[in-house]
């Protein structure tokens, strides 16, 4: 009996010891459980991903300062536009004033006294005297100076200007004559409009000099390449059409001269650009 007894007590407590062991790994299951965070679908760049409330609150947080650092860029990029907005304002003002800054100076300047005839008289105001001149010449040579400098720099400006504007017209023309992209191709048609520009249009070599629109460029070219088109045309031989015989009482006809044809012929006449414009303006 107390050995039914004793393995009975076993058999209960080995029951007890694997309850508790589910129980235990139930409570771990839903431990775990409990750990994963939960999930939010979102879309990024078009596709749908699964993040956490922390990414979200990290993303928001990124992007709330992504827009204030952008706005605070974007203020002080007009606060800069502002004061140069500003200083241009000023330095017109500034740069208008200069000549009648000088014109005052040399009306008060005057004529430049005889300093002999000033020192014999009188040696004491002539010390005085030529130390008030001399303090009015310098003031009249600043404000020349100033307008010179002004000068220089509207001057240094503009040729950057320019420089900016040839380089962008290179790569437009690139784009739109691709087989420029050949340097010694590109060279030797550009020497060959320039010299059609100037002994058939009637453009002057200076007048080329100063030709940094590539737009007038592209029209010299679209020019030149229609008349070698012309003239490689008459240059093939042709068998000559039987004459033909008019009607009785019918007149010949006069042939009618093209727009562009007319052009040219008042452009191969005046040379002037003006001329040359409106052939362009019918070739482009």
């Amino acid at each position: 009996m107390e050995l039914e007894a004793a393995e009975e007590v076993e058999e209960t407590e080995e029951e007890y010891l694997e309850e508790d062991q589910d129980e235990s790994q139930e409570d771990q299951v839903e431990l775990l459980d409990d750990e994963q965070p939960q999930l939010y679908t979102i879309k990024q760049n078009g596709v749908e991903v699964e993040v956490t409330l922390e990414e979200l609150q990290n993303g928001y947080s990124r992007q709330q300062d992504y827009t204030r650092k952008t706005q605070e860029l974007a203020n002080q990029r007009k606060e800069i536009e502002r004061q140069q907005a500003e200083l241009r304002q000023k330095d017109d003002i500034y740069k208008d004033l200069l000549p009648k800054l000088e014109a005052n100076l040399k009306a008060e300047l005057g004529e430049e006294p005889d300093w002999k005839a000033i020192y014999d008289e009188d040696p004491i105001a002539y010390v005085r005297e030529k130390d008030v001149w001399n303090e009015k010449q310098k003031r009249l040579e600043a404000a020349q100076a100033e307008q010179q400098r002004i000068k220089d720099e509207e001057l240094a400006e503009q040729q950057k200007q320019i420089k900016e504007f040839v380089e962008f017209g290179n790569q437009q023309l690139l784009d739109k004559v691709p087989e420029w992209k050949d340097a010694e191709k590109a060279n030797s048609e550009k020497i060959a409009i320039r010299d059609y520009a100037i002994n058939v249009l009637g453009f002057t070599p200076q007048e080329m000099d100063q030709v940094y629109d590539y737009r007038i460029l592209l029209g010299l070219r679209n020019s030149w390449l229609h008349d070698k088109t012309i003239k490689a045309t008459k240059k093939k031989p042709t068998q000559k059409a039987p004459a033909r015989v008019a009607r009785p009482g019918t007149a010949n006809q006069v042939k009618k001269t093209t727009p562009l044809k007319k052009s040219k012929q008042k452009l191969a006449k005046s040379g002037k650009v003006q001329d040359a414009a409106k052939v362009f303006e019918q070739l482009i």
